[in-house]
């Protein structure tokens, strides 16, 4: 019996470049996050599939109820291969699962295309067992928190158990944004193509931008895009799933018309892998490699009032179909100050590297005072003793200014579309966040909205907890009365996107697993 195949994607915080990432003449800002989806791909235990019967696929989601779903794989000729869902099984929940579907039906199609019928039905004649879970932070823990009388912090989110259950359907679960349907098309799809050795075991090992990943790495982006945009029913930008493969990035969509051929929900007559190929020049993104500085965190918070972020893209669509050249006008200002904070951000860790003890003086310093003090100081910004201290608080306070002057043309766009871009509720509750000492900037993520916020705060090594600026921004959270906030405990994923995992590595993994 092979071991078992454990894939892992992260989810995603657009920090820059909501709405023009919809263009590929325009970029955005996305950070992969430490929370990750994880598919564990096994065999069927002591079931081999009769000679004359079909293959069975078990796909589960322990955390959900009626989360497990029973799928018979047919061969139906020299190519084509068939993936239906069981529903009247004792075992199978009757509602469907259409990104599972989807995802098995695509890869196994693409596997068939690339290894032939008759070896894929030899890797499949024990079936497939597999279980696909979300980290904790993909889903609002409100609930879980109340049922053990804690209060919504980082500490009382790390009591609760890995991969907690969520005592839900899927279909009625409050999901964060992070990017969670990304995530887990990712994660499954990546590891179905390494499972069915239709790519090399060694795809993931290499990290970066498009320009030193393995082709491995790029099939498996290029399908995951395909099928999440299949499941959703329309292309969209796919920055969310470009994270999920390569890590945080400054990226540009490709062309949608790539996809055209192939959208229909019944299996395509051509082959897929002519149009999913790697070496297809229609797949013309860009993925450059990106980071936060050194010695910050991303702070994310789950606002409890929601939007339908559809409904937003919609209306800002319409305004800038309506109003070309005035959007036009906003658009390229806007996307000159996302260029700029990337820039500037990517800056500052090229000065860490450069003058590690200058730049660990700045952060140590800045985390005590406001921004709009940073430089206030006539000993740092007029004594030549303190250049270098001065020059990286400069840099500082430039992305601080980039990130508000960003906010401020959000809002605009805001106003000028009709939707909430950044609601009042949420300006309140960001300026009192980025009022904090040593709170270099945030915003509301991707399309806004009233759901989340997003801050990048400083957190200088050595520092007493309780001065650390994440724990003065916790503090301003659990008092605030404007908006329920709840912490997640996500940060900035040190992996860069999809990753090959050890069962035995990741907390609670195994336990969730085993479960029957």
């Amino acid at each position: 019996m092979s071991s078992p195949t454990l894939v892992s994607s992260p989810g995603k915080v657009l920090l820059a470049g909501g709405y023009l990432v919809l263009d590929p003449a325009y970029s955005g800002v996305v950070v992969s996050t430490s929370s990750r989806f994880y598919t564990v791909i096994d065999t069927i235990p002591q079931s081999p599939a009769r000679a004359d019967g079909p293959i069975q696929i078990r796909v589960r989601s322990p955390q959900f109820l009626e989360a497990t779903w029973l799928y018979f794989v047919e061969f139906d000729g020299p190519s084509a291969v068939r993936v239906e869902h069981i529903a009247d099984n004792a075992t199978s929940a009757s509602t469907k699962n259409k990104f599972v579907h989807l995802a098995l039906q695509r890869t196994l199609t693409l596997a068939a295309e690339l290894r032939t019928v008759g070896t894929l039905q030899n890797t499949l004649s024990c079936g497939l067992d597999i279980t696909i879970v979300g980290d904790n932070d993909f889903y609002s823990q409100r609930a879980q928190l109340a049922a053990n009388n804690l209060p919504p912090t980082l500490h009382s989110l790390s009591k609760l158990q890995p991969f907690n259950k969520t005592g839900v359907r899927i279909a009625d679960v409050h999901k964060t944004g992070l990017g969670s349907s990304a995530a887990l098309i990712t994660s499954l799809v990546s590891g179905l193509l390494l499972h069915l050795n239709v790519i090399p075991a060694d795809s993931f090992a290499t990290e970066g931008g498009t320009a030193s990943a393995s082709e491995g790495r790029k099939l498996a982006h290029n399908l995951a895009q395909y099928v999440h945009c299949l499941a959703q029913g329309k292309v969209g930008s796919g920055f969310d799933v470009s994270a999920a493969v390569f890590g945080s990035q400054i990226y540009t969509r490709f062309d949608p018309a790539v996809l055209e051929p192939l959208m229909k929900e019944d299996a395509p007559a051509q082959g897929l892998h002519p149009v999913i190929s790697p070496s297809n020049s229609a797949w013309n993104y860009r993925v450059e490699p990106f980071k936060l500085p050194p010695q910050t965190r991303l702070m994310l918070a789950d606002v409890d009032a929601g939007s339908d972020t559809p409904s937003l893209v919609g209306k800002v669509l319409k305004w800038r179909k309506e109003n070309s050249d005035e959007a036009k006008k906003l658009w390229d200002t806007i996307d000159g100050l996302n260029q700029g904070l990337s820039k500037t951000l990517l800056k500052l860790s090229d000065i860490a590297e450069k003058n590690p003890t200058a730049y660990r003086k700045a952060v140590k310093y800045i985390s005590t005072i406001q921004s709009v003090q940073w430089l206030a100081n006539p000993n740092i910004a007029d004594n030549q003793n303190h250049r270098d201290l001065k020059e990286v608080i400069e840099v500082f306070l430039e992305a601080h200014t980039l990130s508000e002057g960003i906010r401020d043309n959000m809002r605009d766009m805001g106003e000028r579309a009709g939707v909430p871009i950044e609601p009042p509720e949420q300006t309140a509750l960001l300026n009192a966040c980025i009022s904090v000492a040593g709170v270099i900037g945030g915003s509301v993520p991707g399309a806004g909205g009233y759901d989340a916020i997003w801050l990048l705060v400083c957190d200088p090594v050595n520092c007493p907890p309780e001065e650390l600026p994440a724990s003065r921004v916790e503090r301003v959270w659990s008092t605030y009365t404007g908006l329920d906030v709840s912490p997640l405990l996500a940060s900035e994923s040190v992996a860069k996107g999809v990753r090959v995992e050890a069962l035995d590595a990741v907390p609670g993994l195994k336990e969730i697993v085993r479960e029957q």
